[in-house]
């Protein structure tokens, strides 16, 4: 394998293990750090936004008009856009809310429900939010790679962007197992686990779609890959960091993360 083919299943795996730095904030904090969340969701947003719309979107636009001809290639690239949206909203569409890593949890809520919620039911949320997390870092991974591929400072900033998002996932997922459990190591373990989704991802995009990667090929993933990355950026992120919310620092980060992701691409051309 060449060093970008590596260079891109380490950042998914880079990304994907971010899930474990969520386990590590739950185990060593009371309270959810909102402010910093808020921020940083934002920023990883405003990074997917901008990335996906000003480059990932035109460089498919690009090789399938090249490859189809002016009009046949821009249609074929909506479809693959939203198509890529289409994917992501059935994975979540067929996962139970109470599961479902993008409605937003925090430590508190699960030591306010803990009284009234027995172990055996804390458990089964945690593994059910596992399997869901690992379900939706799949195509994250796909995408991140697929980017590297193309572009490695691409990669490297939508990497960076993922591993922010995965961060209160990983909370999702070892706060109530601890509970259950009482065991750091075991909870740990399995927000781990689901991480790994984003590299399996990486590796199915390599061993499947790279021996086929004809321009247009390319172009179709690479405008569902800008689709998936939207559809997340608007259905979980911004959510989520508006929850988190104190005095706008959502769109403050959102704004910061389009800003460094714009000046990034001038800068890297």
């Amino acid at each position: 394998m060449d060093g970008n083919v590596l260079l891109a299943l380490g950042l998914t795996l880079f990304a994907g293990l971010a899930t474990g730095v969520g386990s590590l904030i739950a185990f060593f904090t009371s309270r959810t750090n909102t402010k910093f969340l808020s921020l940083a969701l934002g920023f990883s947003a405003g990074v997917m936004i901008y990335v996906s719309l000003v480059e990932i979107f035109v460089k498919a636009k690009d090789a399938l008009t090249n490859a189809l001809g002016t009009t046949n290639g821009y249609w074929m690239t909506i479809l693959g856009f939203f198509g890529g949206m289409l994917f992501i909203a059935l994975i979540d569409k067929f996962i139970p809310k109470a599961t479902n890593p993008h409605e937003v949890k925090l430590v508190e809520d699960v030591n306010a429900i803990k009284p009234q919620v027995n172990e055996e039911h804390l458990m089964k949320m945690g593994v059910f939010t596992a399997l869901a997390i690992g379900i939706h870092n799949f195509p994250e991974g796909i995408a991140t790679f697929m980017s590297a591929i193309n572009d490695p400072n691409v990669g490297i900033a939508i990497a960076i962007a993922v591993a922010i998002h995965n961060i209160p996932e990983g909370i999702a997922v070892s706060v109530p197992i601890f509970f259950a459990t009482g065991n750091r190591r075991k909870a740990f373990k399995l927000s781990f686990l689901s991480g790994l989704a984003e590299p399996v991802g990486a590796l199915v995009a390599f061993l499947l779609l790279m021996p086929f990667l004809t321009d247009v090929m390319f172009g179709i993933v690479f405008a569902g890959v800008a689709g998936i990355m939207v559809f997340i950026s608007l259905d979980e992120l911004l959510p989520a960091a508006q929850r988190y919310d104190e005095t706008h620092l959502s769109m403050y980060g959102l704004v910061g993360g389009m800003a460094v992701m714009a000046i990034s691409l001038v800068l890297l051309a």
